[in-house]
C-alpha cells in the first residue's frame, strides 16, 4: 500500500470504468474526490491507498474518520483492476483501512452500497470480509434501489 500520487488518477478512472460497478456519474464523483485528496492538504476527511501488483496500480481504497463521531470510519469508495480481482488485493486495502482505523482508535468501519443485482458480487465481498448488514433505507438511490449500509466492529462493545 501506498498513498495516491497524481500520475495515479489515469490508471484509477481506467480502473473504474473496468469494473463495470460504477457509472459516468459515479466515475465523476470518485475523480472529484481524488482531487481533493491530491489538492487540499488541509483536508482531514479522505484518505487515499493505492494498491499495486508488479509494479502497477491494481486498485484503490478511499476512506476517512467520521466528523463528529467517536471512532468510526467510513469506507467511501474500493476499485480493483478486474484483472487482479481474485487475487487478494481488495482484501489488502479492506484490511488496511481496518489497521488504520484500530491504530486511531476505531470502533466501526462503516460503508454503503446499493441493492441493485449487478451488486451482488460486491455485497458478497464485503459480507465475506465480515462485514453485516447494519440498515437499509429503501428506494434511497431511485425507486426498487435501496441503500445498504454494511458494518465491522473493531472492537467489543463496552459493557455499562
Amino acid at each position: 500500500m501506498r498513498n495516491l500520487k497524481a500520475t495515479d488518477v489515469p490508471d484509477l478512472v481506467r480502473i473504474l470504468e473496468a469494473t463495470g460497478a460504477f457509472n459516468d456519474e459515479e466515475v465523476g464523483v470518485a475523480v472529484e474526490l481524488l482531487g481533493i485528496v491530491l489538492n487540499d492538504h488541509a483536508q482531514q476527511d479522505y484518505e487515499v491507498a493505492v494498491a499495486e501488483v508488479e509494479g502497477r496500480v491494481a486498485g484503490y481504497v478511499l476512506f476517512g474518520p467520521v466528523p463528529l463521531t467517536q471512532g468510526n470510519f467510513d469506507l467511501y469508495w474500493i476499485a480493483v483492476d478486474p484483472a487482479a480481482q481474485g487475487h487478494g488485493v481488495g482484501r489488502k486495502l479492506m484490511a488496511y483501512v481496518e489497521e488504520q482505523a484500530r491504530e486511531r482508535g476505531g470502533r466501526l468501519v462503516c460503508l454503503e452500497t446499493s441493492s441493485q443485482g449487478s451488486y451482488e458480487r460486491t455485497r458478497r465481498f464485503y459480507e465475506q470480509a465480515g462485514y453485516v448488514e447494519e440498515s437499509r433505507i429503501r428506494d434511497f438511490y431511485k425507486p426498487g434501489d435501496d441503500r445498504l449500509t454494511y458494518v465491522k466492529r473493531l472492537t467489543a462493545l463496552e459493557e455499562n
